[in-house]
Formats: C-alpha cells, sequence, structure tokens
C-alpha cells in the first residue's frame, strides 16, 4: 500500500468536502450584506425577512466551514511533514496573515451581527456585516496566494535547498494568484446565487402548490395569504419573488465573470503548466485543435487509446495565446522535454519512501484533468442557463405549478457546486507529479519544486494514513448528514423559521426553550 497514494485520497477527501462550504460562504455573504444594505435604505420588512432567512442560511454553512477547515491545518505537520518543511518559510507568512488579519476580522464581527440584532445601531449593525464578509474575501486572497505560490513559486531564494521566502510581495502580487482569486470569487457567488434562486423557487412553488398564490387568464399572478401558516402573507410572496431574481442575476453576472477570468488563468496555465493544459485537451500531439469530445481509455494515460471525435479547429490555440494560429505544444513532445530538465527518476533518497529511483510520469491522469475541466464549464454554463430561464418563468410573478420544474430548480443548487469542486481537483491533480510546480519563467531560483512522493511524513505509515483517512472520511459524512438536515428544517421552515415573531402565537424564543437553538436565540 502506497502511504502517498492514501494521503492523496485523505487530503482531497477532506478538502473538497471543506471546499463546499468555502464558495457558498463568500457568494452567500456578499449577497445577505446586499439585502441588508437595501433595507436599511428602505426600512422595508420585505428586505428585513430576506436577511434574517438567507443570514441564517449562512450561519450554519459558516460555522460548519470552519469546523471542516481547521482539520487541513493538522494534516499539513501529521500527513506532509517533508511539504510543511519544503513550503514553511514561504507558507508562514500569507497564512499568519489569513488567521490573525482576515479569519479574526470575519470571527468576530460575524459575532456582533449575530447577536447585535436590536442591540447596535442599524448602520453599525449594517457595518459589523460588511467587515464579516470583507473579512472572509480577504481571507480567502491569503489562501489562494499559498496556494498560487504551488503552482508559480516566485519571491524566494534556495538556500540549502530549500526556499526562503524574500519578498512577500511578489508572493502576494503572483499573477496565478490574482488571476485564481478573481476566478474563485466569480465561482463563489455563482454558488451563492444559485443557491438563492433554487430555495426561493422552492417556496414560490410550494405557494402555488398550497393554492395561496393562483394566477389570471393572462398567467400573471394573484398573491393569497393563508393566515393559518405562519410568515405565509403577502409580503412573503414578495421575499421569494426579489430573492430569486436577485440570484438569477447575481448568477449570469458571475458567470460572465468566471468566464473571463477562467481565459485569464488558462492562458498563464498554458505557458507555466504545460503539461496541464495539453493533458485537460487529450492533446497528445501539437496542434491548435481544441478537443470538444474524445473517447478511448483516458485513464491509461497512452495516446493510443485516445481518440478525437469532434475537434474545433483554431480554439485552442485561441484559449491559449490568443490567437487562432499559433500551435500549442502536446503531451507527446512535452515529455521529453520535462525529463530532460528535472530528470527521468525520483531523487534516490529517503525523502522519496518506495518510490525512490522509480521512473517519473510526468503526465497526469487524463481522464481527471480532461472531465474535471469540461464538468467545470458546463456546470457553469448550465448554471447560467437555468438562471436566464429562472428570469423569463418569473417574468409574471411567480414560477410554474410544477412539480419536476421545483426538483430540478433544487437539485440546480448543486451545478455550481460541481462546477467549482471539478475546476479545484482538475487545478490540484493536473499539477502531478510535483506538489510544488516548477516555474518555468523563475530567473535565478531553478529547483523551486517539490515532487508529491516526496512531501509526505515517512515516519508515518500506510496503515496509520488508512486509518486517518476512514476515520476522517465517516465523521466528515456525519457532519454532511447533520448540516444537511439543518438546513433542509429551515428551508422548509421559511422565513419564519428564521422570525419565530411571525409565529401567529407570537412565541419568541428563550435560552430555556425546547425548541430553541442558538441561532434563533441571537436573532
Amino acid at each position: 500500500m502506497d502511504p502517498v497514494l492514501v494521503g492523496r485520497w485523505q487530503f482531497g477527501i477532506t478538502t473538497v468536502y471543506h471546499f463546499w462550504m468555502v464558495p457558498l460562504t463568500l457568494g452567500l455573504g456578499l449577497l445577505v450584506a446586499i439585502l441588508q444594505t437595501v433595507y436599511n435604505r428602505t426600512g422595508n420588512d420585505v428586505w428585513l425577512r430576506a436577511t434574517k432567512f438567507w443570514g441564517k442560511l449562512y450561519l450554519i454553512n459558516f460555522i460548519m466551514g470552519v469546523a471542516t477547515g481547521i482539520v487541513q491545518e493538522f494534516q499539513f505537520g501529521m500527513a506532509w511533514s517533508e511539504y510543511s518543511r519544503y513550503v514553511g518559510d514561504v507558507f508562514g507568512a500569507p497564512l499568519a496573515m489569513e488567521a490573525l488579519i482576515a479569519f479574526f476580522l470575519e470571527s468576530v464581527f460575524l459575532g456582533l451581527w449575530i447577536f447585535g440584532w436590536g442591540r447596535l445601531n442599524r448602520k453599525l449593525h449594517l457595518g459589523v456585516l460588511w467587515a464579516a464578509v470583507i473579512g472572509s474575501w480577504i481571507s480567502a486572497f491569503f489562501i489562494i496566494a499559498a496556494n498560487s505560490w504551488m503552482q508559480h513559486p516566485v519571491g524566494v531564494e534556495v538556500i540549502d535547498g530549500r526556499p526562503k521566502l524574500v519578498d512577500i510581495w511578489a508572493v502576494l502580487g503572483n499573477n496565478t494568484a490574482i488571476a485564481a482569486y478573481f476566478h474563485t470569487l466569480s465561482g463563489a457567488v455563482a454558488v451563492g446565487a444559485a443557491f438563492m434562486l433554487g430555495i426561493a423557487w422552492y417556496h414560490l412553488w410550494r405557494r402555488r402548490k398550497d393554492g395561496i398564490d393562483t394566477v389570471d387568464d393572462l398567467g400573471r399572478v394573484v398573491v393569497g395569504e393563508a393566515p393559518e401558516i405562519p410568515g405565509r402573507d403577502r409580503t412573503d410572496h414578495t421575499v421569494w419573488l426579489r430573492s430569486l431574481r436577485i440570484g438569477a442575476w447575481a448568477a449570469i453576472f458571475a458567470f460572465a465573470a468566471v468566464a473571463l477570468t477562467g481565459d485569464i488563468q488558462a492562458k498563464l496555465m498554458y505557458v507555466q503548466q504545460p503539461m496541464k493544459m495539453a493533458s485537460a485537451e487529450a492533446a497528445c500531439h501539437t496542434g491548435n485543435q481544441f478537443s470538444v469530445l474524445t473517447v478511448g481509455d483516458l485513464s491509461s494515460n497512452n495516446c493510443k487509446d485516445v481518440h478525437p471525435v469532434i475537434e474545433i479547429p483554431g480554439l485552442l490555440s485561441f484559449l491559449a495565446k490568443g490567437n487562432f494560429t499559433e500551435d500549442v505544444p502536446g503531451v507527446q513532445p512535452l515529455v521529453p522535454q520535462y525529463q530532460e530538465k528535472y530528470g527521468q527518476t525520483y531523487p534516490d533518497d529517503e525523502a522519496a519512501g518506495i518510490h525512490a529511483g522509480q521512473q517519473i510520469n510526468y503526465q497526469p491522469l487524463m481522464i481527471v484533468t480532461y472531465w474535471g475541466f469540461r464538468l467545470m464549464i458546463g456546470f457553469g454554463v448550465l448554471s447560467a442557463a437555468a438562471a436566464a430561464y429562472a428570469l423569463w418563468a418569473t417574468r409574471k410573478g411567480t414560477v410554474p405549478r410544477s412539480a419536476f420544474l421545483s426538483k430540478l430548480a433544487l437539485w440546480g443548487i448543486t451545478a455550481p457546486f460541481i462546477a467549482n469542486s471539478a475546476g479545484w481537483v482538475f487545478t490540484e491533480m493536473g499539477r502531478q507529479p510535483f506538489v510544488v510546480a516548477p516555474n518555468p519563467d523563475a530567473s535565478g531560483i531553478d529547483g523551486v519544486y517539490l515532487y508529491t512522493a516526496a512531501a509526505s511524513s515517512p515516519s508515518v505509515s500506510a496503515g496509520e494514513m488508512l486509518f486517518s483517512l476512514i476515520t476522517l472520511t465517516l465523521l466528515y459524512g456525519v457532519l454532511m448528514v447533520f448540516e444537511l438536515l439543518l438546513l433542509i428544517r429551515f428551508v422548509r421552515g421559511g422565513v419564519a423559521s428564521a422570525m419565530p415573531e411571525l409565529d401567529h402565537q407570537n412565541y419568541k424564543p428563550t435560552v430555556s426553550s425546547d425548541h430553541d437553538d442558538v441561532l434563533s436565540f441571537a436573532y
């Protein structure tokens, strides 16, 4: 059993699960802050209800994100000690900034926002929410700056075989980091927007299903009320309709930003990690054709088993170089270039473990990079198309009375989650066999790279790694169940679940109530 492979599975599972929370926190937090801003300017109860409902879901997700993110820090030292030793001098700065500046900023001010309802001045209360949201966005930048250094190391000198930080501004201003940051934030807004759109659609459909809202002969909504159901009044309809349309417009604008920043990022990747992009296109040979569909055994990484079916001439050149004529190097001509520059075998020392002296495969797993790239793009397009349809479908004030479309809207929430996850898997898996990829443009810092096979903890056995993999996977599975149950409970409860005062009995939660939870009490 290979401890490096088990360790990669462990870090991959925990990281992807944690990352499901991250874009929702970043994207939904921004939308909640906008909703409260509108409420402060208008004083309209619609925006207050929307702020409290979406804020409730935002808090649940934020708490779960913090709980799952802590594990990442321990994995660096316990499972990947050689990696930590190699990058520690560089990573220490951005990670310390993330913890001391950004994380404390968002957590402290979020606490003030939670417990500040009715206690803080309205403008001050809005300000602490914006501070928390901005803190989370700053936090994301420092994390991405650290990750981007692994993709494109800059700002260091090699001393005694290890990179030493000499220019923090080069690390923070890394062009890879800037492109990845705006691409990630755009994807996060798409996630938050789809989340808002899908849930709002569900509530508008439920009002139709329960007969609260009807339509006239022209298909226009006739808004009704259900006094026996807490919160199901005419204002409730406006909350969901505006939430849906805000989510739809945000999703469309986010997709446009994702496409623009993704194009910039792809062009950088073609320069900095050409093997990653060649594998993503299943481009075995040098050329300019973009593969829309390639069949065969992509998992074999053997070009003889790969057969392009649909190709668009010139498109690959445009994605890589910005023109339609220049050829892009493929996998086969790149392999000998990598072998000549970085060697054909792993170093024959203890750090490489069982891989010492073995042949290096410089081509990442093609089936992962090829389909990861296409899933990222495909589900992003699908999410934007769904948002455009939602705007058209609600032009007369409500959604169709179709159970199928309602379920589709809820399942559609997963589309940008899948796109984001596929993008990160593609980015990380495509860097292999490096955990710190070499910088082909780095003048004077040649040798700043680290193989994944030499990055794990040599003192941790495969059995110990497997035990932690199984334990963490089961633990995260339990956490997922609890988070979904919490989200489903409050989503089904509608605005009344975040504002108990809407109950006809004027019920207000207290600490001693059996029905209380900390978030309800905070409100």
